[in-house]
């Protein structure tokens, strides 16, 4: 039978004990024992690090006993004497509570476990699917629990940083109208309205709009989010958003204001100085740069346009982009020709054509120019083509022909694995920018049709509202992206606030008014009655976690995260439901044949 805690009451946390003399009672769970006969030593874990535990021959031997029979694990409260204890040189020195030991005169064992189907150590090779079986027991590990002690501290810096800027916290419902808003919606069948629909929000969007035509002019909110979308490392069907929006501003208040709060989180969180302002790119600038709108920009082999460089080569691959109206681009690997063998430089050509580009010509300069297309040139083009990239021995210059869209995000992927084999991203750096004059529409080649690349609301930039109906492919939107590391934080615009442009947007993506009603009929009825100028912006407040634990994956800074098919393997769910629950909400379910 377990010990009682009558008598005891925790006086420090495992970590914080350091002042030797006191008196303290601990309590935490057995992270390994040492029994060297006459003496015993439990290491004794909580989330703030560890202590160790002291039985000797001056121990009272009813709790020299109960010490002998503590296994891994087993959850303990402990009372004694702080003492100091040996330093071993490597081993405590760097340990918090190295230097202490506490000598026990009460024991009490509060709950005993069986053998863990994996050890719990700070370093573990286990596979992650059976550590996600057992995430309550996964969570126990330091590094996990750092994390989530960080994604704490971020949580609470963003709540103190805007209530000291003059927002207030609302939430808005968890449940609400089914919108279109680019991802597929999780649904809630109604019991009462049986045959309609509850959605979870994939953004609070509509209500914090709504927050300000009802005139809360700075709000904020920890938003929980929900996309039912196929999962990948940086993505989970629910996530938090640092959810803002502001009246009466522009642009630049607002990303002068997410600024303030960047510097803020990092300096408090991770003793990192952020200078401001960060750096603004525009979005043809970040394609053109970098093949990508979420550009990684700590390192160089950025893409260059070489096209009127090799216009006069006779090499049917390249005449024929140009001819069709595509470039051909190229990025030179600094120092690259050392590491990429022929053998690797196949492997690159191989992807390139995975993302659908028709392959890669190269340079690799090692000793001599060895050219993939040498046949082709004339005297003198191959040095026109490595000045223009600003080749020197030792480099490879990688380069693509094709339509512009498709050689853009091909180089931007090449580059980035390029980046990576040769270790020249800085891990420490933390490279912010914001992207800015995001387009206003982007082409759905599936569907033939052109649909909004952020959400109807968006303004449209003032000099290209002339352009809505009749050119989609130039009209601007005033909207940006954060990024850092080439990774996406956060998306912001100003909002259309004018009921007849709104109207005129909507019809801009086809739709009809008895579409634009039964969608958005409360929205577009709350502008008829006026709305300050508004913006905002949503922040992934998982990713930003997980960049600043330099974590893997979102799973590693989500207390009990899903899998890439979005089940949870601890509590196996999605799971059935009985037959008498589905009839009370009018539901069956049909078994999918399978093939």
């Amino acid at each position: 039978m377990a010990d009682s805690m009558k008598g005891l009451k925790r006086t420090h946390y495992c970590g914080d004990v350091t002042e030797i003399g006191q008196e303290v009672v601990v309590g935490g769970f057995v992270e390994h024992i040492r029994n060297k006969g006459g003496v015993i030593f439990i290491v004794l874990r909580d989330r703030t690090g560890v202590v160790q535990l002291t039985f000797n021959d001056q121990s009272d031997p009813a709790i020299f006993e109960k010490a002998s029979s503590c296994k891994s694990e087993y959850v303990l409260m402990a009372k004694g004497e702080v003492m100091g204890r040996e330093i071993v040189e490597g081993k405590n020195d760097k340990q918090k509570t190295g230097h202490v030991e506490i000598f026990v005169n009460d024991l009490r064992i509060l709950s005993k476990a069986q053998t863990t189907p994996f050890e719990i150590t700070n370093e573990t090779k286990v596979n992650e699917e059976l550590r996600l079986k057992y995430r309550y027991l996964d969570l126990r590990r330091s590094p996990l629990q750092q994390n989530l002690i960080m994604r704490h501290n971020i949580a609470r810096v963003t709540r103190e940083y805007f209530y000291e800027n003059g927002f207030l916290e609302i939430e808005t419902p968890m449940m609400m109208k089914s919108t279109p808003e680019g991802a597929r919606d999780y649904l809630i069948p109604s019991r009462v309205h049986q045959g309609k629909f509850y959605a979870l929000p994939q953004s609070p969007q509509i209500y914090k709009q709504l927050l300000m035509i009802a005139g809360y002019d700075r709000y904020i909110q920890l938003a929980r989010c929900f996309r039912d979308e196929d999962l990948r490392a940086d993505r989970q069907p629910e996530f938090t958003q640092i959810d803002l929006e502001m009246s009466f501003v522009d642009a630049e208040d607002i990303q002068e204001c997410v600024e303030g709060f960047i510097q803020r989180v990092f300096r408090e969180v991770i003793n990192v100085d952020i200078p401001l302002p960060l750096p603004r790119i525009t979005f043809a600038d970040a394609m053109n740069r970098f093949g990508s709108d979420k550009p990684d920009t700590r390192f160089g082999f950025e893409i260059q346009d070489i096209t009127d460089a090799v216009r006069d080569i006779d090499f049917v691959v390249f005449r024929n982009a140009i001819e069709e109206g595509g470039s051909v681009r190229a990025i030179n690997v600094k120092n690259g020709a050392g590491t990429y063998t022929r053998k690797e430089i196949d492997k690159l050509i191989e992807h390139a054509k995975g993302i659908g580009a028709k392959g890669l010509a190269y340079i690799r300069w090692a000793g001599e120019p060895n050219c993939s297309f040498k046949k082709f040139l004339k005297d003198g083009e191959l040095e026109t083509i490595c000045n223009s990239v600003g080749a020197e021995e030792g480099d490879l210059i990688l380069i693509c022909a094709d339509k512009t869209k498709t050689v853009l995000s091909t180089l931007g992927a090449i580059r980035l694995i390029c980046g990576k084999r040769l270790d020249v991203i800085d891990e420490n750096k933390y490279n912010f920018l914001w992207i800015t004059e995001m387009p206003f529409f982007e082409f759905d080649e599936e569907n033939n049709t052109w649909i909004a690349a952020h959400h109807p609301f968006t303004m449209p930039m003032e000099e290209c509202i002339e352009y809505l109906d009749t050119d989609h492919a130039n009209v601007c939107a005033k909207a940006w992206d954060l990024v850092l590391n080439g990774t996406e934080l956060s998306s912001g615009s100003m909002r259309i606030t004018d009921f007849e442009l709104q109207q005129r947007m909507f019809e801009a993506l086809g739709m009809t008014d008895e579409e634009i009603q039964a969608k958005f009929g409360f929205l577009v009825d709350a502008y008829r009655y006026a709305a300050p100028p508004h913006g905002g912006m949503g922040i992934g407040l998982d990713r930003l976690a997980m960049i600043m634990c330099k974590a893997d994956s979102l799973r590693d800074v989500t207390a009990f995260p899903k899998v890439q098919n979005a089940s949870e393997l601890m509590s196996e769910c999605p799971s059935t439901v009985d037959k008498s629950s589905l009839d009370v909400l009018g539901i069956s379910v049909i078994e999918k044949e399978s093939d």
